[in-house]
């Protein structure tokens, strides 16, 4: 009923009713009173039709789909949005949530670039899986991911550990086919070597959550999504996340966080960054510090903190963080066409200068290449001076 209210209020089917009453205006009051009923109902259906298609013009079709990677792998992905655009955001979820948490993200930018989100293996409706937990192979999806989706240059936005799987996808693939990089409230882990710096009691205390996690995964859960977004919201929503991180057995969950976080070091991929990058931090974050220092160790690199928000600062401060990607993706497409412009056509190769023989001389055309000169030479001293390469035949 909501539909219909919409399309019987819409602009366009005011102004189409006032032309067919107008119409039927015409007949006269008899006329009117013997219309047939036949093409009233025709009418009708004609004008439901025109709103519907205003309606549906105005809106951006939400794609899902089952990726087989092979291996027996399959990532759940959705797609919308404009491909015409030019621009591809791919939104890259945390720790056992899924491509749900970047609705919001999905449905204000969808409307300006093409999007594409997905459930990394072993997380949301993707495929649980013993092997390739690591965000090595988790940037080996991603990369297959972009091929199969013909997603040139994208914009990578990776929160949480999709920064790590961000990273590891820079030690293996560069960045030189990417317009762009985000991270979202997470520092590049050090690895095994960072536990040092991390301290005993440190340490010890995050692996004393992994059994309270491993034993009690539904209540850890539910404590965590209430502790990573601030603001309020809804019971559907955060039960949603649980539900989400619920698909996930513990034992993967754990082994994906030790992988994460003190698995190989991925610090060398803060140097191999040579594409635009936007850092944002809540301000609150306890890695806020470290977040900072690793934007400065980024050419071409932003910071931004926002504040009250916590760790899922999309959710609590949409709004701010739509502005800031927007900004970004904005001045990554100024900046292409500045570079375009300001790239000076390649210099057309030369041949080699030739000695030529009588035969050659005889028979070569007028128009010679020259080497070192654009310039086209006709005299027969520039000839035998600098070479030529016979274009042809004379007839």
């Amino acid at each position: 009923m909501d539909l219909f209210a919409r399309l019987f209020s819409s602009e366009t089917m005011r102004i189409n009713l006032d032309h067919y009453c107008a119409g039927l205006s015409v007949f006269g009051a008899s006329a009117r009173n013997n219309l047939p009923m036949k093409l009233l109902f025709q009418t009708v259906v004609v004008l439901v039709t025109t709103g519907l298609s205003a309606h549906s013009e105005s809106a951006f079709v939400l794609n899902e789909r089952t990726v087989d990677l092979g291996n027996d792998v399959s990532l759940r992905v959705i797609e919308s949005g404009q491909p015409e655009s030019g621009a591809t955001l791919v939104f890259i979820p945390g720790w056992s949530t899924s491509a749900d948490i970047w609705r919001e993200q999905i449905n204000r930018f969808a409307r300006t670039y093409r999007v594409i989100s997905f459930d990394p293996r072993s997380q949301g409706k993707s495929t649980i899986t013993t092997d390739g937990n690591t965000p090595e192979t988790r940037a080996l999806d991603l990369h297959t991911l972009l091929d199969r989706f013909g997603a040139r240059r994208p914009v990578l936005i990776g929160w949480s550990q999709g920064v790590e799987d961000i990273a590891a996808f820079i030690n293996l693939y560069g960045t030189d086919d990417l317009s762009g990089i985000v991270l979202v409230d997470a520092a590049i882990a050090p690895g095994a070597e960072g536990m040092a710096a991390l301290g005993a009691q440190q340490a010890a205390s995050q692996f004393a959550t992994f059994a309270v996690y491993q034993a009690h995964q539904q209540k850890y859960l539910a404590d965590m999504m209430h502790a990573i977004v601030s603001k309020p919201q809804s019971n559907d929503a955060i039960e949603g996340l649980v539900a989400t991180g619920l698909q996930t057995p513990p034992d993967i969950g754990i082994a994906m966080r030790i992988a994460d976080t003190f698995g190989v070091s991925r610090m060398p991929a803060l140097k191999k960054i040579n594409c635009r990058t936007l850092s944002i931090a809540s301000a609150k974050s306890p890695v806020l510090a470290q977040q900072q220092a690793q934007a400065k160790q980024i050419s071409h690199a932003h910071f931004e903190k926002i504040e009250d928000a916590a760790h899922a600062v999309f959710l609590d401060q949409p709004d701010r963080f739509e502005e800031l990607l927007k900004s970004f993706v904005g001045s990554l497409a100024t900046n292409n066409a500045y570079q375009n412009a300001a790239t000076p056509a390649p210099r057309a190769e030369i041949d080699e200068t030739v000695i030529p023989t009588c035969e050659q001389y005889r028979v070569a055309a007028k128009i010679v290449k020259v080497r070192h000169r654009q310039n086209r030479v006709r005299t027969l001293w520039n000839k035998l001076l600098y070479g030529w390469v016979a274009k042809g035949t004379r007839n």
